[in-house]
Formats: structure tokens, sequence, C-alpha cells
């Protein structure tokens, strides 16, 4: 079964979580209203959807033959087009036909694209989980079976659609769509305890995969894996509500250094009933981050990595015999990443990603593991693999080619010959395939030019034609007279680094500006990057109208050039990144138009915890700092997360220590603005209300605002963006 990733025609602009009041008064306040267009307004940005952009609404490529699917009429019916005409073939199902079915846009075809499965009712769990209330709908018969009265998870149709497994109550189960029956398969779930077939929350949060079963090719057998919780540290947080009694949401969350669930793998057989853990003994290290069926019906791939995730195991799996064997180790001196590229071929050949020759390329291995050939080479990064074309040995791919911050369509022989750029305009392209790789919509946009969405040639890359651009935007744009967006770079005595800068659109180089820089900074991350904007970069052009020069910054351990660059940080997370971000802040000091004397910084998320790092240990050079959900000590934050960058603090204390704002609190001088939700699941408000507590014991003043039960983007009600970009609007008029 293929998950449908959805591209939604928004209604407002993406809202990015990459992502008191102050009563000091800035005598040389900046000058308001600088250029002579129309202002941007902070509900421009957050209420109106000015800016938005038009996308194709839950957009699938099909398995059978050269069409695709998209989401029409506001959600009301998923409709077929010919990837040869761009014409509309049929429509597949309306909700008019569909009882209680209000909306389309959870939908996710089997693998032979007879049956959907639609959800309705759906709530958000956590980052990546929902529950809701399921149904298939047969697309020969027209016949629509409501899974489950209850609110499931992950419903998944086996390969010859006629049976849907799910979770429930932590339980897996089965529905027969021939019998009409359910078959519960395990019985030992209970919250906080035991899960069967669903990820944790720390496997969701930092292995990015909630389903935890597979079906395998004959539809007879399920994988999957259990997680026992038992013994896993709790963490709660009050949720304050609207009742008279705050409530508790507990959950088992593993802090760096602490006991993760025990996982083991199991295997339920159809026939017989029956569960049986498959043994994987040393092979299985600690963690089971993927499981996945081959082309072999009865061959199961199961990937483990240790606890340090540097050592990594491919493993294949007799579904018969539950005999195991090692296709590939992987080691690396810092980590290994695992991704969802393992891609098999007919033969049961596999192409696989990795960064062992320093840059993440495309390798080809045979099926017993061993390497037939390194498909492509240089020191630039494959960025997205998009599938193998069978017929002509071709595989195809994005990457970064064009330099690192610009994404580049290509095309080479699987033997690593005849390697061809489709892609044209430099920027960010990325490519969607038709099942026979005859053609490709082309996802194009850069910093001056909003997305275009073009059908093409995927033998030569050659465009066809138009099928949705956002020329509208490009007129409405035009009227604010906005400045442009200049990439460049910056070179410190660390390194040279990635730049993007925002002036004023009436910019004049004889005067001082005061500037605001913004960064993200976690590992493999990247800010400064070629394409069209975001909410934040709407934001960042307001404040240059208001008379500020914003710059982004990508320091070490940014990803994209390489794997030396992003690891250096290894063990030291935090310190090399604040030392690129103070040094490039010096560094622009020195230019005329910059005021040294007035240079403040924010992040969200890892960039909050670098802005408190920044108004700490940079001191010196920032003169205010806005934090947004930060983390504050690393010791506070998940196991797999942390521990892949600093292993366990009982192994490298100092690595925690010497690089939290907590311990240097009373270097602070400036003005600091920090900011929580209060049910942030993700960074949890601990990190805040310790970061609090050392400047108090440190005897410094600063200002903080709380957002009750909000999450780790703040956007739990249509007006949780504009209060908060209003408040941080204010603290920079106010500060810099």
């Amino acid at each position: 079964m293929k998950k449908i990733v959805f591209i939604f025609i928004t209604t407002i602009l993406f809202l990015s979580c990459n992502t008191t009041k102050t009563t000091s008064k800035q005598t040389n306040k900046t000058t308001q209203n600088t250029s002579q267009g129309k202002q941007i307004s902070l509900e421009d940005i957050w209420s109106k959807g000015t800016f938005r952009t038009q996308r194709l609404g839950g957009f699938h490529s099909m398995n059978n033959g050269d069409y695709y699917v998209v989401v029409n009429n506001n959600g009301a019916q998923l409709d077929k087009y010919s990837y040869k005409t761009l014409e509309k073939v049929e429509t597949i199902v309306t909700t008019n036909n569909l009882n209680g079915i209000n909306s389309l846009y959870d939908y996710t075809f089997s693998k032979a694209e007879n049956k959907l499965i639609i959800g309705t009712e759906t709530e958000q769990i956590y980052r990546h989980s929902s529950r809701g209330i399921y149904y298939v709908y047969d697309l020969i018969s027209k016949k629509l079976t409501k899974i489950s009265d209850n609110k499931i998870q992950e419903p998944t149709l086996s390969p010859n659609e006629n049976k849907v497994a799910y979770m429930y109550n932590n339980n897996l189960f089965y529905k027969d769509l021939k019998t009409n029956t359910t078959k519960q398969i395990t019985f030992d779930g209970k919250k906080n305890k035991i899960i069967n077939g669903i990820t944790d929350w720390v496997y969701e949060e930092e292995f990015a995969f909630v389903r935890a079963f597979e079906w395998n090719g004959n539809s007879d057998k399920l994988a999957y894996i259990r997680f026992d919780e038992t013994n896993v540290p709790e963490f709660s947080m009050d949720i304050f509500g609207s009742d008279l009694y705050q409530t508790q949401q507990v959950f088992k969350y593993p802090k760096a250094g602490e006991k993760n669930a025990e996982v083991s793998l199991h295997l339920y057989n159809i026939q017989t009933q029956n569960s049986q853990k498959i043994e994987l003994g040393n092979k299985q290290q600690y963690y089971i981050p993927r499981i996945e069926w081959t082309n072999e019906a009865n061959t199961l791939c199961v990937t483990t990595l240790n606890r340090h995730q540097n050592n990594l195991n491919l493993i294949f799996v007799d579904g018969n015999t539950l005999k195991s064997n090692v296709l590939l180790n992987e080691k690396d001196a810092a980590y290994v990443d695992v991704t969802d590229n393992l891609t098999f071929l007919k033969d049961n050949s596999f192409i696989w990603t990795s960064e062992k020759d320093g840059f993440n390329h495309i390798y080809h291995y045979n099926k017993t593991g061993k390497l037939i050939n390194q498909v492509t080479k240089g020191n630039w990064e494959v960025t997205n693999y998009y599938g193998y074309d069978a017929k002509n040995s071709r595989i195809y791919y994005q990457s970064t080619e064009d330099g690192s911050i610009n994404r580049s369509v290509s095309t080479i022989d699987l033997d690593g010959s005849n390697q061809q750029k489709l892609s044209i305009k430099k920027g960010t392209n990325s490519a969607a395939f038709s099942n026979s790789f005859n053609y490709y919509i082309n996802t194009f946009s850069n910093a001056e030019t909003p997305t275009i969405y073009t059908l093409n040639k995927a033998k030569t890359g050659k465009e066809i034609k138009v099928i949705k651009e956002n020329s509208a935007v490009t007129s409405l744009i035009a009227e604010y007279q906005l400045g442009k967006k200049e990439f460049s770079t910056i070179t410190t005595k660390d390194g040279t680094f990635n730049m993007w800068m925002i002036k004023p659109a009436n910019f004049d180089a004889t005067k001082k500006y005061p500037l605001f820089m913004y960064q993200y900074s976690g590992p493999g991350s990247q800010q400064v990057a070629n394409r069209w904007h975001y909410a934040n970069d709407y934001w960042h052009y307001m404040l240059s109208q208001k008379g500020y020069i914003v710059a982004c910054i990508d320091g070490r351990g940014t990803g994209f050039k390489g794997r030396d660059f992003k690891k250096v940080t290894q063990k030291e997370l935090g310190k090399y990144e604040i030392e690129d971000q103070i040094e490039a802040a010096k560094e622009l000091a020195k230019r005329n138009y910059i005021d040294a004397n007035r240079i403040g910084i924010w992040g969200w998320s890892f960039g909050g915890y670098m802005s408190s790092l920044a108004i700490t240990k940079g001191a010196d050079t920032f003169k205010m700092a806005i934090a947004v959900a930060p983390v504050t000590s690393w010791r506070f934050y998940d196991t797999i997360y942390t521990e892949r960058y600093m292993q366990t603090p009982q192994e490298n204390a100092s690595g925690y220590d010497d690089n939290s704002p907590i311990n240097f609190t009373h270097l602070l001088k400036g003005k600091y603005l920090l900011v929580h939700g209060s049910g942030d699941d993700n960074v949890h408000v601990q990190n805040t209300m310790r970061m609090i507590n050392a400047l108090v014991e440190a005897n410094k003043q600063f200002d903080m605002f709380i957002y009750p039960d909000r999450s780790h983007g703040i956007y739990s009600t249509r007006n949780d963006r504009l209060h908060l970009y209003k408040k941080m609007t204010t603290f920079i008029e106010e500060n810099l």
C-alpha cells in the first residue's frame, strides 16, 4: 500500500515550527515604513492569507498506468488525470456517494488501487499519529465498508485487498472484508505499558514513523514490532482546559540516558492464527527503526541500530523458518542516518543511500548484500531518491548538484553511467513520476518565483505544459516593493557559510541599520535555501520594511555540505553552532551599514536553544534575543535524538553541561524574551522553567510568555501565531 503525501491548496501560509511586557524604551528607535510600497501586516501573514499560493491538493501518482490523482472541489471529489494529456479521465469518488463522509483529503490506495481507505473524524495524537473512523471503499463494486465503530490507528489493506489490519487500544486487529469478521491478534496491549504494531512517542518523533506492522506479499503474514514501555520513565503535563480543575496528560518519555522501551519483532500467521517472536540475537542490537517485506513475499528486511546509532544492520528474515542473516552493516564514527530510501528491485537487489564516501550518494547491492557499484559520486549530495525505471535501467533522484542551497532533478543509469540533469531552472526542484517513468510533474520555486507545477518528459526533462502557477502572487508582492532575499556566503575564522540577507527596499549604504538574525542550526537542517517564501519570510520582510536588516547563516552542523561539515558537532551539540552565529554577527558588524550595537537574534526549538546561548555566551555581541520553545539542557530531551549526537549524559557530561544556556545565565546583559507552550510534548516547558530558575538565581531580568496547553508549534487556535508574532514584533521594536 502506498501512503499519500498531502499537498493541500492552502488557505493560510504554511506554519513553520522550525521554528511580560518590557518597559525599556529605545532612544534611537528604528524608522517605521521605510519603503514606498504597501506595508505587510501581521494580519496579512497570519489571518488573511494574503500571500497564499495555490497547490495541487492531495496529489498521488498511481501505480497503474500514467495517471495521477488530486483532491478537488474543496475535498469533495477525487479526480483521476492523465500525465500525457493532463486531461481529467474520471472522477473516482465523490462525497455525494459516501454517506457521512464530508472530505476525501485523508485517503490511501491499496497496492492494486482497486480499493481506498478513507478517514473521517480524525484527531491528532502527536506529530505524525492520529486516530479516526475509517472506511474501505471498493472502486469496482462501489461498496463502502466501515472498518470499526471505534476510533482506530493506521488501517492498512493487505496486498490482495481482502483484509485490513489496524491498531486499537494498543492491540493489533484485522478485518476480513469477505466475511465481514474481525480478528484480534494481540491481547496484552495497555496504555503506558505495552504497544503492539504502533510506535511509542520517541520512535514516532525521532524515527518518523507510526505504523510498526507490515503485510507480506502473499497477504498471509503480518510482521510487527512490540514495545514494552513498562520501565520507561513517565512525563506528565497539566492540561488547563476550560473546566474548574485541570487534568494531566501522562505518557512515556525517555530522556537522554534513561531507559527506552524494550522492542521485539513478531510474526503473525493468518492461516495458523499464531504469533511467533523472531529471535535476532545480537543482530537485533537496541533499536528497530524500520521493517519492510522485500520483493520475495516471505523475506522480511529488518533495520537495527545500536544505542549510539553508529552501527546499523540490514537483516533478512525468512518468514517461514524465521532464520536471519545480516545483509549489510554500516558504521560511522558519529552516527548513521535512518532513511526511507531503501528500495528493492525485481531481483531483490537493492538501492541504498549512504554518506560513507563523505557525501550522501546512491549505492546498488545484490540480494546477498554484496556491493555492485556506487551509482552517484561527487562533492554534492543526493537529497531524494525518486525511483527506478526497470525498463531502461535508470534511476531518478534529487540532489544539490546546482549548489547546496538549490535542488535539481537528475537521472542516471543503474551502473553509474549516462548521468543527466533534467531540471533547468536554478532553485528548488522536486518531481513526481508516472508509473512508466515517461512523465513527471516538476515542482519549482526560488526566492523570486512562487511555486510552478509543470508536466515534463522524463527522458529529457523537456517541459510540456504548465499545470499551475502563481503569477498573481508575484504581481501582488510587487505592490509591496520588498527588498530582495540576497544569497551569498560569509567567511569567519572558522569557515565559510551560506547566508541570506534581506535589506530594506530603499537601502542606503551610507546609513546604519539594526541587524536581526534568524537561524535554526540543528543537525542536518537548512534555512539558507533558494525556495519560495514561508510565513517567517514574510515576517522578516515586514521587519525590513520597518528598517531592519534580517540575515540567516547556516553554520557548522547544518546539512547538505557533506558528512564532515554536518557531523563536526558530534558530542558537542551547540558549541560550534553558537560560535559560528557569534562570529558571523561580528563579521557583519564590520560592515559600514550595520549598527554593531544593535544586533538581535531569534529562533524556535533548536533555534531557541541557539538564541539562548547567543544572549549568554554571546552577550557582548547581541543586544537582544527571542527564544521560542527552546531546549535549555539536552539532559531534558529524548534519548534517540539527543544520544545520536551526544551519546548519554553518563558518558559525556561535559558535552551536555558546557553547552547548556542554563549554566551561563550569569553572562546575560541584553534583553531576552522566553516563550513556550505549556502543552509542548516535544520540548517540554520544563526547559523554560529551569531556565527561569537559573536566571532568577543569577538575578537577571528577562521577559517571558507561556501559552497554556499549546504544543511545540503554538498553533492550537487561529489567533495563536498572530498573538505570538505581535508580541515578538513589539519586543524587537522596543529593544533593537
